[in-house]
């Protein structure tokens, strides 16, 4: 990790960038339309010109090159809002990495740098409708090669800003003889190909969410298109999953930092039956139990992130952190929320929109039922094997 000094007046300046420049610009850019485009496109050059652009990713793609464990305590600011990834130019950190490790040279040139630049926008398709998200054993979306070409036959959903993407990386059955967990390739599919087609974008509890709906209808594509080898798929996912989880778990306390600062705010200005809110024992609670909360994921957090930068895969740290991560989250934008009483039931506050996507949270990127089962089980199964876990090593 750099300096402390450093990095404090690093996550000072990306906070004032996130207070002063991007908060107040939510009105608009959720209204979407022209607006929001050249709202969006001036953010992005504010931060260019403060030094503040993708600085999270790799200085030979032409980011700023922060160090993995620098960059989650950046993460943490610019999750106050969930535009600040966009706005920095982090949003298509996971893709470039993912590019960088396995695509061929001509799709790191064609693709790679201009990501960086957010010149266009990268996603990812895995889940579909119909079929249990929690295991992708069962996905169906399949490519058979014809000559040199892949065909590509299925439907995806939840690909997240498809209707933007210039690409979509697409996690498809290839092989039939392979075990389950070789079953399965990414293949780069272009968006403007005839047999790619967005169906729909998927609402998420009542808002315009970008998570769109694709058929892919005999789509084909070279069979250079295959991202790192055939049958692949899964470890190359899942080298994708883990560190987006650790930055998915601080930009949640980004959000609960936001709804912490609000509900307290609220407490310290607002009066009800003969005081303010503040002296009364009940919002105290409120506040005592968020603090905790807050403190104790991002303490489970920034573990789980040393042991990842210590070339450890922290799986078990990783699943308990995207599982505690998510309830924090919604518990406490769920009490800043009830502090504002009617006002935070409306758009007048952030709050509404928060705890939509605090719900979802505990659904994307792995249920909580799922991950909870696989940290259990890998702990019981290291007592099972005659060893245990010992807290203060571990």
């Amino acid at each position: 990790m750099s300096d402390d000094a450093h990095l404090e007046k690093l996550r000072a300046r990306v906070r004032e960038f996130m207070v002063e420049l991007v908060e107040p610009a939510e009105d608009v850019l959720h209204a979407g339309g022209p607006e929001a485009v050249t709202a969006m496109a001036g953010l992005q050059q504010q931060a260019r010109d403060a030094g503040l652009w993708a600085i999270g990713h790799p200085e030979h793609l032409g980011g700023g090159g922060l160090p993995f464990l620098d960059y989650v305590h950046v993460n943490e600011i610019q999750g106050r809002s969930e535009f600040g990834q966009i706005a920095l130019g982090t949003f298509t950190l996971q893709d470039s990495l993912m590019l960088d490790r396995h695509a061929t040279p001509e799709w790191r040139e064609r693709y790679l740098e201009p990501i960086v630049r957010a010149e266009f926008w990268p996603s990812f398709a895995m889940t579909e409708p119909g079929i249990a998200g929690s295991d992708p054993t069962q996905l169906q979306t399949s490519a058979v090669v014809d000559g040199d070409e892949w065909v590509i036959n299925g439907r995806k959903w939840f690909t997240t800003g498809a209707q933007n993407a210039r690409y979509t990386t697409v996690m498809v059955r290839t092989e039939t003889d392979a075990p389950i967990h070789e079953s399965f390739s990414l293949i780069i599919v272009p968006t403007d190909d005839p047999g790619y087609r967005i169906v729909r974008d998927t609402p998420v509890l009542g808002m315009v969410s970008d998570h769109c709906e694709v058929a892919y209808e005999d789509v084909r594509v070279p069979l250079g298109n295959t991202l790192g080898p055939r049958g692949a798929g899964f470890r190359i996912a899942q080298e994708r999953l883990g560190p987006g989880r650790i930055f998915h778990a601080m930009r949640w306390l980004g959000q609960a930092q936001r709804a912490f600062d609000l509900m307290c705010e609220r407490l310290n200005s607002r009066r009800a039956h003969g005081s303010l809110l503040a002296e009364k024992q009940l919002m105290q609670q409120h506040v005592f139990d968020s603090w905790t909360e807050i403190q104790s994921a991002r303490m489970m957090t920034l573990a789980a992130a040393e042991k990842m930068d210590a070339g450890d895969q922290a799986r078990i740290e990783i699943g308990a952190v995207k599982v505690a991560g998510a309830r924090m989250l919604h518990n406490v934008v769920d009490r800043a929320l009830q502090v504002h009483g009617a006002e935070g039931l409306t758009d007048d506050t952030p709050l509404s929109r928060m705890y939509r996507a605090a719900r979802f949270a505990r659904v994307y990127d792995g249920p909580d039922e799922v991950h909870i089962q696989s940290v259990a089980g890998r702990i019981l199964r290291r007592y099972a094997q005659g060893g245990g876990w010992d807290f203060g090593t571990d």
